[in-house]
């Protein structure tokens, strides 16, 4: 018994051999001993031999972009005019391009619509702009969405841009906030809501006045309550070393000097010229604060 390539050959007895002449085959009547030992041989798969060439397929090219372009003009004109309708009949391809327009004052379509309280085309503005920035974005002189909505006490498109991420403390290139706005307009619910997003009370801007110094010149009674109660510095001191007290009283202010006197505003603090509140006085007005300065005093 011999092996090769791992199989059994076994001495085969031939019984009968028959051979056909009219079909040029044979056949063997075979009889193996012990062919249950016989391992089974199974012939390795034959390749698959491609018929055809194969051709890479065939993609279609990206169709243009057939997306219309609006023109620059009617888009801050409609803007401006509110055109509610024109806005909603733009597709999101040409409201994604929208964003990123600016006209000759650097104002985005979206601070325009604020600025001429369209609210509900600043409903759609902001909410197709999912960026921070572009709620953000400042006109040249530092001016965002958030400063002329407060500036002009539009309570809704306050609410609407603080909800988006406006930022509530940002400020212009003069330093001022949102809130110095709303305090210098006297414009109550608009303070109120700043304050109650996290407005800084104290902050003051480039000349050093905090938005009670905006209230008391001019002459917000109201708004100067209001910052006052909420933890306002009745002293502060801006850059000319004036008092809120004294920027009543320079703008003869009466109602809200009196007003910070009552609160315990210092009548003696001198300014960087040496003038002190009652220095600052008119000769009319000095009478009354000193009357008003002894109650306090008295009580």
């Amino acid at each position: 018994m011999r092996e090769s390539f791992g199989y059994q050959f076994l001495p085969l007895r031939f019984s009968k051999l028959k051979f056909d002449p009219l079909s040029f085959s044979t056949s063997f009547a075979l009889r193996l001993p012990h062919s249950k030992h016989l391992k089974p041989w199974t012939a390795p798969p034959i390749p698959k031999l491609p018929t055809e060439m194969e051709i890479d397929p065939q993609y279609p090219e990206p169709e243009a972009d057939k997306t219309e372009i609006i023109n620059e003009d009617d888009l801050f004109r409609a803007a401006d005019n509110g055109d509610l309708s024109f806005f909603k009949s733009l597709s999101q391809p040409q409201l994604h391009r929208c964003l990123a327009l600016r006209n000759e004052d650097g104002r985005s379509l979206l601070h325009v619509a604020v600025s001429s309280a369209r609210t509900e085309v600043v409903k759609i503005l902001a909410a197709f702009d999912h960026s921070i920035s572009g709620i953000n974005s400042a006109d040249e002189e530092g001016w965002a969405p958030l400063h002329s909505a407060a500036s002009s006490g539009n309570v809704e498109i306050v609410k609407i841009l603080l909800d988006r991420g406006a930022d509530v403390n940002l400020k212009n290139n003069g330093g001022r906030t949102a809130l110095h706005y709303a305090a210098s307009k006297g414009w109550l619910k608009v303070a109120e809501i700043l304050l109650s997003n996290g407005a800084k009370i104290n902050s003051k801007d480039k000349v050093g006045c905090t938005p009670l110094h905006r209230a008391a010149s001019t002459g917000k009674s109201e708004l100067c309550e209001l910052l006052i109660e909420e933890g306002a510095d009745i002293d502060a001191v801006d850059r000319a070393g004036q008092t809120p007290i004294m920027s009543a009283v320079i703008c003869y202010n009466k109602e809200i000097a009196l007003l910070l006197i009552r609160h315990g505003a210092d009548v003696d603090v001198e300014d960087k010229e040496g003038y002190t509140v009652l220095g600052r006085a008119s000769d009319e007005f000095r009478p009354i604060l000193i009357d008003a300065a002894k109650a306090m005093l008295e009580g």
